[in-house]
């Protein structure tokens, strides 16, 4: 059961440990300290629900569908790339609206709305969790103990990439911060959407 949740943990953790679109933003709203915990919750609960749809066999259905991959990959390629493309508009902008503890005016739902088509629209999402964790859970007895230990490896992660950006705010007191990390988001962004189409 532990060797189960163990193996489950790091191999879940190591898996959302790349900086991604979905960090990447969770990252920029915690360094603002806005809706913190909405977005966490979000982004942990959304991977127990895959994880857990992925220890169940959903795996082979999204593989016999291929088409709900594709439209994943489309979507998801082109809300990337039109999320870029605005954070490389704020990275040419100057003013207020950077500063670490200003509020903007994204509201709660639009910025849950973001976090979830970040989620969900990502085609590796699916292919991580569902198929490639989902596939290697049937390794271990009881295979929910390994969906266990990956679920808690993501709230161990998003809580930590939320609340923990708050150690870098003072580096984000300058404009030019903000403005170097709205550029790395953008590249990240049109670098996945990129990924997407070409692969």
């Amino acid at each position: 059961m532990y060797e189960a949740m163990g193996a489950g943990f790091f191999l879940g953790f190591s898996l959302i440990l790349a900086i991604g679109a979905q960090n990447a933003f969770v990252l920029r709203q915690g360094l603002k300290g806005e809706y913190v915990l909405p977005l966490v919750l979000t982004c942990a609960i959304s991977d127990a629900l895959l994880i857990a749809a992925g220890v169940a066999g959903f795996g082979a259905l999204v593989l016999a569908f291929p088409l709900v991959v594709s439209l994943a990959k489309w979507g998801g390629a082109a809300f990337l790339i039109v999320y870029g493309f605005l954070s490389f508009r704020s990275a040419l902008r100057e003013g207020g609206a950077l500063e670490a503890q200003g509020k903007t005016a994204t509201g709660l739902w639009a910025a849950v709305s973001t976090c979830l088509l970040l989620t969900w629209a990502n085609p590796h999402v699916y292919l991580d969790t569902v198929v490639l964790l989902g596939g290697i859970s049937a390794q271990y007895s009881p295979s929910w103990g390994f969906g266990i230990g990956a679920v808690v490896s993501s709230f161990v992660f998003f809580f930590s990439l939320g609340y923990g950006a708050s150690l870098l705010r003072p580096m984000f007191t300058s404009p030019r911060a903000w403005r170097v990390l709205d550029a790395l988001v953008g590249v990240v962004m049109w670098g996945i959407a990129a990924k997407l189409i070409l692969g």
